[in-house]
């Protein structure tokens, strides 16, 4: 074997294979704090040579045991075989910026790095690099393809990307019925052993590790390559490998590239409790520098959204839907109550700007059905002044973005909801960075539905504000199961690790999940008004919808409750949580601390530790749950330090919602 080494503050080992098929570590890349490691080893795998493995641990324990490293490249052949380490390269980082909206304003991130460049031993002798990063609440690597010669253009089939866990390991997966998919589905918490060898798992995954602590796995700054997936691996039930949304028209190929080129990072985040995972900002520390020079026109709020309550309202004289009347109501309704934004979006399958929704049919998205006096909406919002945002289907931005993204911030349009990707193959994942990158180019915001989990693009272009990626309280106006609170809770701890998410919030028409039924008008929630509250806090959603008629909200004392709660956050601590039953969160504004708190169907007290707190008193003002009230909650108020511990009783499928500010 032969290698140089260049080693700048870490240790390094080397050896050689020994009787029992293992082989030494050659490379261990160590967090600044020594809480995780992650180690490359050339070793056996069954009969054949050699070949890279990669293995991550915690603190003092195994995550991810011994697992193959690789790809399938187009013509059989393999990348990742029999190679040799020509050097070892390590530095470390330092990085600090500003996060903007998000959950944290100001945020570190400080790992160690150590680059692997390697060269196959047989022909045709490419090299590749495999490049390890360990931060203290996570890991990560990702590919390198250097450009060579005999090796200019990279064509990947498919990733032998492999995560081996320990026996006993289970995990809450969210099984996908195939790569073109909304990602819109119930996680299920299985053993690893026990996933259906048929099901593709959708990330992030969170596992549970049988000696105690968790992990989570993720991947960072997608840029020009196929999103992952996970599937069971057979004839080894506690192996997870990689899969790569193939190309529409090409799917024996999932990525097709000039070299030099990167892959995405595989990322695996660790904490000794879940709610740890949720401050985590591994993903954004492991993507790109932010790319918008100015960001001050960005700035997050609260949006209606008709389409989720189907635009009912009661006691006008006009008919709600698609026209001016509906539209300047809504305007009416923003300006009165002090929400920033009123969105055009559609109904019944008819979008604003004609044509179905789906399928997309070649409508203009820059002129509106002839009900709406698009011209005298716009003026009338200026007026009020509430901006507008624009819903339309991702094959309209694609086929008319470069006129209309101009001509919308010459109208004073505040964003755009793109929709129904329903994919992130290679082409796909283009489209939305050039889709993002063109709106801040003409000072749009941009919201995601019908999409993947975030990738961490919202660092690079923070005018993304939201991706959805997730079965949210849509799914209350025809499924027969909806949104129940389980799953809401669970999502906290999956989709949203990942990053922002939607979820269609606002409404106050609560009810038992018993008595749930789906209706497409007028849909009705599972749980309490105070949950409603509290779901404005435990996600992290800088583009919030209050989606609910005007009409309904019309005399409730929590709409300016609601209202009042920011959008984005200076901090974020995670006060109490148990996976799949409850989750606190407590998040920061200024001087102003906001918690929201949440539960699955059972009725529960939980005790909340203030030591998130700055030094001195904070007049706490707390909802919770009443249903003898005529509202369903009550309110009252506390004055509370960091040294007290606040105990909250949530209602079944209940809430609780807190906003703390420093009393002078």
């Amino acid at each position: 074997m032969h290698w140089k080494m260049i080693a700048t503050g870490m240790a390094f080992l080397c050896g050689t294979a020994i009787s029992d098929a293992r082989a030494a570590t050659l490379a261990v890349c160590r967090s600044p704090h020594g809480d995780c490691s992650i180690e490359f080893a050339l070793r056996k795998d069954g009969n054949s040579e050699e070949v890279p493995h990669f293995r991550i641990s915690g603190e003092s324990t195994e995550i991810v045991a011994w697992s193959r490293l690789g790809f399938d490249l187009s013509g059989g052949e393999l990348l990742g075989g029999p190679c040799e380490v020509l050097k070892v390269e390590t530095r470390s980082i330092q990085d600090e910026y500003i996060q903007f909206p998000g959950k944290r304003r100001q945020v570190v991130g400080r790992a160690a790095e150590t680059t692997i460049h390697l060269r196959e031993t047989t022909k045709p002798n490419r090299r590749w690099n495999l490049v390890l990063r360990a931060y203290d609440d996570g890991v990560a690597f990702r590919y390198e393809f250097p450009a060579q010669q005999g090796w200019t253009e990279l064509a990947i089939k498919e990733e032998r990307t492999q995560f081996s866990f320990s026996a006993g390991t289970r995990g809450y997966a969210l099984p996908l019925n195939g790569f073109t998919t909304s990602h819109e589905k119930r996680y299920q918490l299985r053993h690893l052993a026990e996933l259906p060898a048929e099901w593709l798992l959708g990330l992030p995954l969170l596992v549970e590790r049988p000696g105690g602590g968790w992990a989570a796995v993720m991947e960072a700054d997608v840029d020009e390559f196929a999103g992952l997936y996970l599937a069971s691996t057979p004839g080894d039930s506690h192996t997870l490998s990689a899969r790569l949304s193939p190309l529409p028209k090409d799917p024996k190929l999932a990525v097709r590239a000039k070299l030099p080129h990167e892959s995405p990072w595989r990322v695996v985040a660790i904490a000794d409790r879940a709610g740890k995972l949720i401050e985590s900002d591994l993903i954004l520390n492991l993507s790109k520098p932010c790319a918008v020079k100015d960001e001050s026109w960005i700035k997050p709020g609260k949006t209606t959204f008709p389409w989720w309550n189907g635009f009912v309202l009661d006691g006008v004289d006009f008919k709600p839907g698609l026209n001016t009347a509906t539209a300047k109501y809504y305007l009416d309704f923003c300006a009165a109550n002090g929400i920033e934004y009123h969105s055009l979006d559609g109904v019944d399958n008819i979008a604003w700007y004609g044509g179905t929704i789906v399928p997309y049919e070649g409508a203009d998205p820059t002129s509106a059905l002839p009900d709406i006096d698009l011209p005298e909406v716009l003026r009338y919002a200026q007026q009020k002044g509430v901006r507008l945002r624009m819903w339309m289907h991702w094959g309209a931005a694609e086929k008319y973005m470069a006129k209309a993204f101009p001509l919308y911030k010459q109208w004073g349009v505040e964003g755009v909801m793109l929709d129904f990707m329903d994919r992130d193959d290679q082409e796909m994942n283009r489209f939305i960075r050039s889709a993002v990158k063109l709106a801040a180019e003409n000072q749009l915001t941009v919201t995601l539905h019908g999409c993947p989990q975030p990738t961490g693009l919202e660092r690079t272009y923070p005018n993304l504000l939201i991706h959805e990626g997730v079965l949210n309280l849509e799914y209350n106006k025809w499924d027969m199961l909806g949104c129940p609170p389980e799953h809401q809770v669970i999502v906290a701890f999956t989709r949203m690790l990942a990053g922002p998410l939607d979820f269609h919030q606002g409404s106050f028409r609560t009810v038992k999940p018993e008595a749930f039924k789906p209706r497409q008008r007028a849909p009705v929630v599972m749980g309490t008004p105070c949950r409603t509250l509290a779901s404005y806090v435990v996600y992290q959603n800088h583009m919030s919808m209050v989606a609910d008629s005007p009409t309904a909200y019309a005399g409730n004392p929590a709409l300016p409750v609601l209202v009042k709660i920011p959008t984005t956050w200076d901090d974020t601590r995670v006060a109490a949580a148990s996976v799949g039953e409850f989750v606190a969160i407590a998040r920061r504004h200024g001087d102003v601390w906001h918690v929201g708190a949440m539960t699955d169907q059972e009725k529960r007290s939980l005790t909340l530790p203030l030591d998130f707190l700055s030094p001195g008193r904070f007049r706490t003002e707390i909802w919770t749950d009443d249903s003898r009230a005529k509202h369903g909650f009550s309110r009252r108020e506390s004055l509370v330090t960091a040294a007290d511990i606040l105990s909250i009783d949530l209602d079944a499928s209940g809430g609780a919602y807190l906003r703390m500010a420093i009393d002078k």
